[in-house]
């Protein structure tokens, strides 16, 4: 009788489990720091907007920014396009916008339209790419901070 009761408490979690999976229940973000290598293919983009050096440097980065609205390079993650434009105004990062986010199947729309707000939210905060990844969208948070790397990149002085 106790083996019965134990197994059917391990299937109900899991069952539990997998409908919480199924239905999109939201994750919360990952608190480790995330590298922004990995397997992504870069096409050519260009960077938009004026670029006027101002010598400020956003914190953490060490690295003066020019003024404008920097594209950065598309970056093909196994669900899809990822790509971000950057605005910086006085040196920092002042605006973060996702052109492309992965889209291959609704699962993925869904873990994008999840995912880019709080990407967003923590490189306005952070005024780096050095963010965590958002747990539950891996390749999302990946192809994003490496879009904005290398928008970043065009950005500095």
């Amino acid at each position: 009788m106790r083996t019965r009761a134990i197994v059917l408490s391990a299937l109900a979690s899991a069952s539990v489990l997998v409908l919480g999976w199924e239905l999109g229940a939201p994750t919360q973000p990952a608190e480790t720091t995330s590298s922004t290598t990995g397997a992504t293919t870069n096409t050519a983009s260009s960077a938009s907007g004026s670029s006027t050096s101002t010598g400020t440097s956003t914190p953490g980065s060490g690295v003066a920014l020019n003024d404008g609205t920097f594209t950065g390079n598309t970056s093909n993650t196994q669900f899809g396009p990822v790509q971000v434009q950057v605005t910086i105004a006085g040196g920092k990062i002042t605006e973060l916008k996702a052109l492309q986010l992965t889209n291959y199947g609704g699962r993925s729309v869904q873990i994008s339209n999840y995912a880019a707000p709080i990407l967003r939210s923590e490189v306005l905060k952070a005024q780096s790419a050095k963010v965590s990844t958002v747990s539950g969208a891996t390749y999302t948070s990946d192809g994003y901070l490496s879009s904005l790397q290398s928008a970043l990149a065009k950005a500095k002085a």
